[in-house]
């Protein structure tokens, strides 16, 4: 099946142009030019990854990927002509999974492409199917999360995160470790690790304070009890 992919950016020559180089890349696209008709496209279609640039007019890019995520774990970069570090950690805040800055090469962006989707996709290590710790259950091949009979709602990095963690109790992962393993060649900030666990905690710890799950070893890195 072919993957369909959503871009969302106000500047038409950059539409043209992705969308002419992901199709001959043997992708489906489809296209957005402002928030509101990105909400409206996501709602009537399905979409494997969404291109989503955060300066739009009206409904900006962040406040798009936030009701996204609501409902959704399909898999978002931002693009953003900013470089500054805030706007790239406001995106990762509301749940994207990546982010580009502007002029980018369009062959990286394949390759980021190309691993949300691995990754979305399942390909990890499927046996056991199923793993149960206290009230938390994760089920690797549909790729859920449930605590205590209640679904979470996670990202594709935040599933893999916590996938790599779980089946690795006690060992602690540096932040470096884990851009390593999750995002692979990712060159981007390293606070991106801190942002995706800060949210995995949010979504399974009944109190962050006093975690069940996700532990910090102060001055390394994080580990699963």
């Amino acid at each position: 099946m072919t993957n369909k992919i959503l871009i969302v950016d106000d500047e038409p020559l950059i539409v043209k142009g992705l969308k002419y180089s992901l199709e001959q890349s043997g992708y489906e696209t489809d296209c957005a030019y402002n928030g509101e008709e990105a909400l409206e496209k996501f709602a009537s279609s399905r979409f494997d990854v969404l291109l989503l640039d955060v300066m739009l007019p009206g409904i900006s890019g962040t406040e798009v990927c936030h009701e996204i995520r609501r409902r959704s774990t399909v898999p978002i970069i931002m693009l953003t002509a900013k470089s500054a570090d805030e706007d790239k950690i406001n995106g990762l805040e509301e749940g994207a999974d990546d982010y580009l800055t502007k002029p980018f090469n369009i062959a990286e962006l394949k390759v980021r492409i190309k691993n949300l989707l691995k990754r979305s996709e399942g390909n990890v290590i499927r046996q056991p199917a199923e793993i149960r710790v206290k009230d938390l259950v994760i089920d690797r091949e549909k790729r859920t999360i449930t605590v205590a009979g209640k679904a979470i709602e996670a990202t594709a990095k935040e599933f893999d995160i916590l996938l790599l963690l779980v089946t690795n109790p006690g060992k602690v992962f540096r932040r470096e470790d884990l851009l390593e393993e999750i995002w692979k060649d990712y060159a981007g900030d390293i606070r991106t690790v801190d942002v995706h666990i800060r949210r995995l905690r949010q979504k399974l710890e009944r109190d962050q304070e006093h975690p069940e799950y996700i532990f910090t070893k102060w001055g390394v890195g994080y580990y699963f009890a």
